[in-house]
This record gives structure tokens, sequence and C-alpha cells, in this order.
């Protein structure tokens, strides 16, 4: 093995288990789904000695991490923020391997680039003295006090949470009441779980512009921040942690733990999509692809949207294995724009937001009225001022010269019960081009070098979804406990993927691959389905993570 010897599995159940996390020689697992989530699951099943084929049904892996083809030019069309890296330090170091060797990543000075309608901007810095700074010069000294105390909540928010909620394999209000005792309690809700995350940032800041900014995190889930519990601006301190770029993009990170889970004896089929989930006895045995072929299984791990097995996307059999998602408990949809195209006048940097001057009504519009924003937010992803660029190898694009650009707006997800038509679309498009240029970004978009993805298409690449990126919506504190966890209903079908537990963003999906694996090894070791499983890392992996990189 090229990156040195695997390492012990670093996953188990409460109280650990015999064999290092081997499991019982000869048991075979389907995972369905090469998302991040499943080739996580599929590479960590496979160092524990379990026979896995992993079924894809597109050509290359990925998931919502995927590339598109705008022009000849390819664009990674998905997820495009690369944070927690300690969570891929961990997974890589588990399989033997080094994510450093196999993954070239570039810290970026600059987390996010933010501008308004009226001309203003702001830069937040992954150095948190220059983030101080550039607030205290944007709204004034005492919002720059206020952003180190909400710094310093985001911090323990985050650091209340991982171990009982985001690490753990079921959590439950019981679950985290035991594990954070009454003090713990006391202060998480100090924190605010029971308060909007818009509410908490009116007490937070004075400045709309940065109740707007910070108040984007809930968008991360794909949710309202006048919905969304305050305890999402943990976000904050992931982001406050370090945004890394990656050579070849996010794409680039699916590559490689496919690569890694082959050679570590997972095989992994592409092109392969799975027509129905096989039950015998009452507990999942399979699977049939959809040319027939029956691959015969001990155990399966769906990595996919958890509502495609409600719905009946995978067959009857496993329609209760899973609680239904009501359309209005669905996450945000999106229109993208993937283009090769020219711009000026705005200086882009890799990640870049663009607000308009009525960041509530987007919100109105998408939940309540299901319709396109009319004063949408813009995300850009510049992609050519990453990596390289960012470092201070390599100048950005020459001016005139045409660069990868990812556009994303906010939108419903109805692309299953009302489809958008293409003249809404060209509307909004012109909305956010007019914002653009509001802002000082004029951008040439030429029809011939741009694939536009709306609901209606994520609809058709993720079944069963209406176009919704993230699952569930998180609305309110009890949302935190609805989600799916790796144990489905049915024996023998573990989940993983962004719509169940801990959540969606690629570094939560890969941790649901390292929870339902943990689960599935944690249940071979185990007479009990109902032994409490936990993945290690946390607190103390990430602090020296980001000793070692800083």
């Amino acid at each position: 093995m090229p990156d040195g010897q695997p390492l012990p599995v670093s996953l188990a159940p409460a109280g650990g288990r015999s064999k290092r996390g081997r499991a019982p020689r000869g048991h075979r697992t389907v995972v369905v789904g090469a998302g991040v989530g499943g080739l996580v699951a599929a590479l960590q099943l496979a160092c524990a000695g379990v026979e896995v084929t992993l079924v894809e049904r597109a050509a290359v892996p990925g998931g919502k991490m995927r590339r598109v083809d705008a022009g000849g030019a390819a664009i990674d069309s998905g997820p495009t923020v690369f944070t927690m890296r300690w969570v891929f330090e961990q997974i890589f170091q588990g399989a033997g391997a080094s994510l450093e060797a196999r993954l070239a990543l570039s810290p970026l000075p600059v987390l996010a680039r933010h501008a308004w309608r009226d001309g203003s901007r702001l830069d937040l810095f992954a150095d948190h003295e220059r983030s101080v700074e550039a607030i205290g010069d944007f709204s004034g000294a005492a919002e720059a006090r206020r952003f180190r105390a909400f710094c310093a909540q985001a911090r323990d928010v985050y650091d209340a949470l991982e171990g009982p909620y985001i690490r753990s394999s079921r959590p439950s209000v019981f679950g985290m009441g035991t594990s954070l005792g009454l003090s713990g309690i006391r202060e998480l809700v100090r924190l605010g779980p029971f308060t909007s995350l818009a509410s908490n940032l009116r007490r937070q800041f004075h400045d709309p512009r940065l109740r707007q900014l910070f108040g984007r995190y809930a968008t991360y889930c794909g949710s309202s921040p006048w919905s969304a519990p305050a305890t999402l601006l943990l976000v904050a301190q992931v982001e406050m942690d370090g945004v890394w770029s990656v050579e070849g993009g996010m794409h680039g990170l699916a590559c490689a733990l496919a690569r890694l889970a082959e050679e570590r004896g997972a095989i992994l089929r592409y092109g392969a999509p799975v027509e129905e989930i096989l039950v015998r006895g009452g507990r999942a045995c399979g699977v049939q692809l959809a040319g027939g072929e029956v691959l015969e299984a001990d155990s399966v791990v769906f990595n996919g949207d958890a509502h495609a097995l409600a719905s009946g996307c995978l067959g009857e059999a496993v329609t209760s294995s899973v609680e239904r998602v009501p359309q209005a408990a669905r996450s945000l949809s999106a229109v993208t724009w993937s283009m090769h195209a020219r711009t000026s006048g705005f200086p882009l940097d890799n990640h870049n937001v663009f607000f308009d001057d009525d960041y509530a009504s987007e919100f109105s519009d998408i939940f309540g009225a299901g319709r396109l924003p009319i004063r949408p937010t813009v995300y850009i992803c510049a992609q050519d001022r990453a990596g390289s660029v960012a470092a201070g190898t390599a100048p950005p694009p020459a001016p005139g010269s045409r660069e990868r650009l990812l556009c994303l707006v906010n939108a419903p997800a109805t692309g299953d019960t009302r489809p958008l038509e293409p003249s809404e679309i060209d509307a909004c498009e012109h909305r956010m081009q007019a914002l653009l240029s509001h802002c000082g970004l004029e951008m040439e978009i030429d029809p011939a070098q741009t694939v536009r993805t709306s609901p209606n298409d994520f609809e058709r690449l993720f079944p069963a979804t209406g176009g919704s990126l993230y699952g569930r919506a998180t609305q309110g504190w009890m949302a935190l406990f609805k989600r799916p966890s790796s144990i489905s209903r049915l024996p023998g079908l573990y989940l993983a993927g962004g719509s169940v537990h801990p959540g969606p963003g690629v570094p939560m999906a890969a941790m649901s691959g390292q929870l339902a694996a943990a689960t599935l090894l944690g249940h071979l070791g185990s007479t009990s389905r109902s032994a409490r499983v936990v993945i290690s890392g946390g607190i103390s992996t990430r602090s020296a993570t980001m000793a070692a990189t800083a």
C-alpha cells in the first residue's frame, strides 16, 4: 500500500468492540450510490473485511458532487466548499492512506467575498483578526465587538453539539440530555436552539447587512433563517476552522475516495442503476439492477435521498423503511448556471455572495408562494480563482478571458409537482444579472457555453425529491431529530447521504457514511440492533489537525 499500513477502522459501538472493527468473513454488502456518503461507507466496510460492491447509475462517482461540461470547460456544479478537513484526514488515515498525498488542497485566505446592491463589500478571512478588522471598517467598532461575541457563541454551540449530536448515530433529546448533563443542557438552552437563527442575529448585530450575511448559514441546510434554529450558527465555526480549494475541484475528492475504496478491495460498478432493493425474511438481502441482474447481499447501504425509499422508487418492499417527507418539509432547491464566461468590473474571489436589499422576501417567495425569488441572493464560485491563485503562485484569469463559473439562486423544490416554465427561469436569470450589475459585476453569458439546471432537472437527477438538495429542511429545533439515522426500520438496510443524520454538506455526508459503516459493523459484533454507535475523532482531532495545518 503506497500510503503505509492501514490503521484500525476508527468506528465502534459505545464501549468498543473486539477484533478491531473486523467483520465476519464472507459478509457481503451492496452500497447503492457513489456520492460521498456511499464512497466513505464502501471504503470503511472494505477496510473492515466486508465484501463490498458499490453500484452507481452514473458513469462516474460523486453524486451531487457532479462535474458539468459547458462548452468544453469542466465545471464543478454541486458542492463547492471544502471544510472540516479533519473529517477527511481521519477517513484517509483510517484506510492507511494520506489525504495530503492523495489530494492537493490549498487553504483559502478569503473565506468569501460579499457584496450588496448599494455597492458595499465585505470579505471574511481565514485569519480571524483580519475579519474583525474588516467588520470594524465595514460597520464600526461596536459591530466588530459583537462579531467577536458571535464567534464565541458559534464555537460554544459547535463544541456542545459535536459529540452528542453530530457523531452519534441516533441523536435524541434524551440521549443529548444524558451526554450533556444538567449543566450542559442549561448551556445549550442559553445558546439558543429554541429561537430562530434570524431572531438570534437580530440580537447579535445592529447592521442588517451582517444579519443577512450570517443568516445565509441556514441555506447551507436548505432552510430559511426565519425558521431554522439558532444552533445553525455553528456553521460559522466550521468556516472559521478553514476553507480549502481542491485541485481538480470537489469532484476530485470523489475520485480520490473511489480509487482508495477500490484499492482496499471494494468493487465499484458505474452505469448500474438499481431498480429494487430486495427483501427476504423481513430483511434487506440485495438489489436488482435495471437490466434484471440480481446482486445478493447480507446487508445494503442506501446512499441517496431517503424519501426515494418511502416513495417506492426502490420497490414497494422498502417503502416503510423510513418516514415520508411532506412536501412542506422539503429543503431548498436551486437554479444553477454552469458557464464558461467573461466577466468585468467586480473583483471576484473564489467564493462570492451578492445580496439584494429584502432578504426576507426571498424565503417568503420560495417557502410561502412556491416561486422563484423576486429579489434573489446570488452565489458565484469562480473556479479559476482558487487553488494556485489562492496560494499566490498563479495570477487570476486575464481580463477579457473566459473563466469557469457556477452561479446559484435558491429555488422551491417543486420539480415534480409544479415544474418551472422556461420563461420563469429566464426572468430569474435577468433578475440575477441586474443584481450583479448593481454590485459592479458584468457577466457575458453565452448560451453555447452555459448549462442551466433547474429544480425540474434536479428532480430527474435525484427522483422523489422535487429537486430538494438537502433532504428535510431544518425547521424548528425538533427538526434536528427528524432526519433518518443510519439505521432504517428494515433490518439489514442502512442509510447514508445528505438527507440523513448528521445532515447535508460534503463533510456531514461523509460522516453519514462513517456512521452507516459503524452501525453495520456494530450490529455484526452485537446481538442487538439497538447498540448505540459513535464515530471517533471530533473536537480533539479537529484541534490537532488545525494546529498541524496552521
